[in-house]
C-alpha cells in the first residue's frame, strides 16, 4: 500500500531512483564490493575472485536481504549474509572485514549525495540562466515598485529578475563550497580507530574511496560526523526559501487586482471544481506549501547530530526520513520553479496601467530631491511634498495637478520641469549598470565566461 505523496505526487523520478530502497541497497553492495578490492589489493584474497563476486553480489535483491532482516533485526548484517551466501567461501569470509555498519551506511549515502548533488547543481544552473535570460528581455520593462505591499518607486522587471538570478547564483557558490565537506565516506571501524586494519587502515579507507568516486572523511567515529548532513540540509532550506520568496513574488503579482504576471495556465486546465473562470497559481503555491517542509528538517536533522560518546542510534530513524524527503522535494521545487520561469508571462499593458495609475504619486521622492538640489532644505521639501501628496490623496487629483497649484513649489520648479520629474523612466537610477554588474558576476560564478 502506498502512503507518502512523494510515491504518487511528488518528486522526479531521476531523483527517487537514488533513493530507491533497491538503489541504497546496490550502493552499499558497491561499498563491501570496493572493501574486498582493497584488501585484495593488499593480498587478502585475490583479485581474480574478487571480480567474479562482484558480478554474483550485484545480482543480491532487496527482498532477499529483507528476509533475512526479518529474522536478524539488523539491516546491514542482513546485506552482508546476503552478499556471503552467493559467494565462495574463500571470498564470502571477508565481506565486511574490518568494517562497521556505518561505514557501509555512511559511504553509502554519500554516493546518493554525490547524485543528487550533481542533479541539483544543474538544476540551479539551468534556473539561473533562465532568470538572466529575462533580466535581459525585460530590462526596460519599467514597473512599479512596492514596498510594504504599497506603491514606492519605479523600478524594471529586468532588475527584479537579476535579483532574484543573483541570490540563486549564491546558492550555487554555497553547493560547490559545500561538496568539498559534504561528499565524503568512511572505512573507519567500530569507534574510528580502523583497529581492524591495524596499520594499513588509513591506505585501505583511501583506497575504498577512491574506488567509489569519494574522499575519505578526515576523522571519524563510528559514524561520520552529523554536521556534515546538518550543512546539506541547511542548504537546502536556504534554497528552498528563496525558491518560496521568488514563487509567492509571483503570486502576489499574479493577483486580479494586480495581474501582471501569470504561470502557464494549460489549454484544458482547471482552476476550480465550481468556479469555471478560476486560473490559480498553483504550481507557485505548490512550491509555497513544500519549501515549508524542507525547512521542517533543519531541526530535527541538527538534533540527530547530537550522539553519545562514538554513536547512538537516535539518528538513524530520522535521517532515513530527513536526508530522502529534503532532498527529493527540493528537486521537486527546483524543477518545478524551472518550469514556471521558463512558460511564465508578462501583461505588459497592465504593468503600465498599473504604474501610470498613481498619477505620478509614486514619484514624490523625486520631487522632493528635485526641490532640494533648487535650493530647499531637504526636510523642509519633504514636509512639502507630503502636505501636496496628502491633498491629492483626499481630492483624489493627480500629484503633477497638487504640484502645480502650490506657489511654493512653482517658486522652484517649472510645469515643464515636473512633467518631466514625474516620468517613471527618468527616476530609475543606476538599474541598467545594476542588471550588467550581476549578469557579469553570474556568467563569472557559472564559469560561462
Amino acid at each position: 500500500m502506498i502512503v507518502h505523496p512523494i510515491d504518487y505526487r511528488y518528486g522526479t523520478e531521476e531523483m527517487k531512483v537514488i533513493w530507491s530502497e533497491e538503489s541504497k541497497i546496490k550502493r552499499m553492495i558497491k561499498v563491501e564490493i570496493a572493501l574486498l578490492k582493497a584488501l585484495a589489493k593488499r593480498g587478502y584474497i585475490d583479485e581474480d575472485k574478487v571480480k567474479e563476486a562482484e558480478d554474483r553480489a550485484l545480482k543480491v535483491t532487496p527482498e532477499r536481504v529483507k528476509e533475512i532482516e526479518r529474522e536478524i533485526k539488523h539491516d546491514v548484517m542482513a546485506l552482508v549474509k546476503a552478499i556471503s551466501e552467493v559467494l565462495d567461501e574463500e571470498v564470502a569470509r571477508w565481506v565486511h572485514f574490518g568494517a562497521t555498519s556505518n561505514d557501509i551506511t555512511d559511504t553509502a549515502v554519500a554516493t546518493q549525495l554525490r547524485d543528487s548533488v550533481e542533479i541539483i547543481e544543474q538544476k540551479l544552473k539551468r534556473l539561473i540562466g533562465l532568470m538572466c535570460d529575462k533580466a535581459l528581455t525585460y530590462k526596460d520593462v519599467v514597473c512599479l515598485g512596492r514596498t510594504h505591499g504599497q506603491p514606492a518607486l519605479p523600478t524594471t522587471y529586468g532588475f527584479r529578475f537579476a535579483v532574484w538570478a543573483s541570490e540563486l547564483a549564491r546558492h550555487y557558490v554555497r553547493l560547490q563550497q559545500l561538496k568539498d565537506r559534504l561528499l565524503v565516506g568512511k572505512m573507519s571501524g567500530a569507534v574510528g580507530t580502523q583497529a581492524g586494519f591495524g596499520k594499513e587502515g588509513l591506505e585501505i579507507e583511501e583506497e575504498v574511496m577512491k574506488i567509489l568516486g569519494l574522499k575519505p572523511a578526515l576523522i571519524s567515529t563510528q559514524v561520520i560526523p552529523r554536521d556534515h548532513y546538518c550543512e546539506y540540509v541547511e542548504f537546502l532550506a536556504n534554497l528552498s526559501t528563496t525558491l518560496e520568496k521568488i514563487a509567492t513574488n509571483f503570486r502576489i503579482l499574479q493577483r486580479g487586482e494586480v495581474g501582471e504576471v501569470m504561470e502557464d495556465f494549460g489549454e484544458r486546465q482547471v482552476g476550480s471544481s465550481t468556479m469555471p473562470h478560476k486560473r490559480n497559481p498553483i504550481d507557485c503555491e505548490n512550491i509555497c506549501g513544500i519549501a515549508r517542509v524542507i525547512r521542517g528538517f533543519v531541526e530535527p536533522m541538527h538534533q540527530s547530530a547530537i550522539l553519545w560518546e562514538e554513536r547512538d542510534l537516535t539518528n538513524s530513524s530520522a535521517e532515513r526520513i530527513i536526508l530522502v524527503e529534503a532532498t527529493v522535494l527540493t528537486d521537486h521545487i527546483l524543477t518545478k520553479m524551472i518550469r514556471i520561469v521558463e512558460r511564465l508571462r508578462l501583461n505588459l499593458e497592465r504593468v503600465r496601467e498599473n504604474l501610470e495609475s498613481l498619477g505620478g504619486m509614486n514619484l514624490s521622492e523625486a520631487v522632493m530631491l528635485a526641490l532640494t538640489k533648487k535650493g530647499l532644505g531637504r526636510q523642509e521639501a519633504h514636509e512639502i511634498v507630503r502636505e501636496v501628496a496628502m491633498r491629492a490623496y483626499e481630492r483624489d487629483t493627480s500629484l503633477l495637478e497638487e504640484l502645480l497649484k502650490d506657489e511654493r513649489i512653482l517658486s522652484y520648479l517649472t510645469e515643464e520641469e515636473l512633467r518631466e520629474i514625474l516620468k517613471p523612466e527618468n527616476y530609475l537610477g543606476t538599474v541598467e549598470e545594476r542588471i550588467k554588474k550581476v549578469l557579469e558576476w553570474v556568467r563569472d560564478v557559472l564559469g560561462d565566461r
